[in-house]
């Protein structure tokens, strides 16, 4: 019975469409399919799973030690880098090996990123370099954005990796472009007011998440009531 059960759920899985079209796309490609054919063997998938879920936890307590020390934000970088090198190689290395598990992949990677969220968002929110009303707005805006994805590749078969022209690659070059930011001046001025600069950053994120919601939400109501239209 459980070998019928497993045989019929691999039988009914579809592998949904990965679609990227952010900047760095094409030549993180390249460069990760690289890296990928000349990975030692005895480098797993799911050790690079776990070097980027460590990597994103380190980068949170990079963040909270920054309330004491500044410097601290070179273990940020150090832990983003890492983070990209095991979050992004993991499927890479599986296609590229040929050991690909489409549903084990998908699921723990992306609980993964949400539990890395919660750990960078903490130490954001901790090391005081931004108010934690903001920190908590864009953990909801990545929230929400990220299970309007989720939703999106169960019904439409389509795993949307970036939205425009930003992706995760991008997102780290940017925190990375912040980090660096910081270690000059934690402050920014707008029209003559001062104020935190990753409360101007995290503010401008939160929006234009929340925007990126709204918008890809409704694109794909219409698609999917287009499909299944009422009698």
């Amino acid at each position: 019975m459980n070998t019928q059960s497993a045989i019929s759920h691999k039988e009914v899985f579809r592998t949904a469409r990965r679609v990227n079209r952010s900047l760095t796309a094409s030549l993180e490609k390249r460069a990760l399919q690289w890296m990928a054919m000349r990975t030692p063997a005895w480098v797993t998938s799911d050790q690079l799973t776990l070097l980027g879920l460590c990597a994103q936890l380190g980068a949170g307590v990079g963040y909270a030690l920054s309330r004491y020390d500044r410097k601290a934000l070179l273990l940020v970088i150090l832990c983003l880098v890492l983070n990209w090198f095991g979050d992004s190689m993991d499927g890479t290395l599986a296609r590229v090996r040929q050991q690909q598990r489409p549903r084990y992949g998908f699921y723990v990677d992306h609980m993964v990123d949400i539990f890395g969220s919660l750990a960078l968002m903490w130490g954001l929110a901790y090391s005081g370099l931004l108010h934690w009303q903001t920190a908590v707005a864009m953990l909801v805006a990545f929230l929400l954005l990220s299970s309007e994805s989720y939703l999106a590749t169960y019904t439409l078969s389509c795993f949307q990796m970036s939205q425009g022209i930003f992706g995760p690659t991008e997102i780290r070059i940017l925190l990375i472009i912040g980090n660096l930011a910081l270690l000059r001046s934690q402050y920014a001025s707008l029209f003559g007011h001062t104020m935190l600069l990753f409360d101007l950053a995290g503010t401008i994120a939160a929006v234009c998440m929340f925007a990126m919601a709204i918008v890809v939400t409704l694109r794909h109501t219409a698609q999917l009531y287009r499909q299944e239209p009422l009698p």
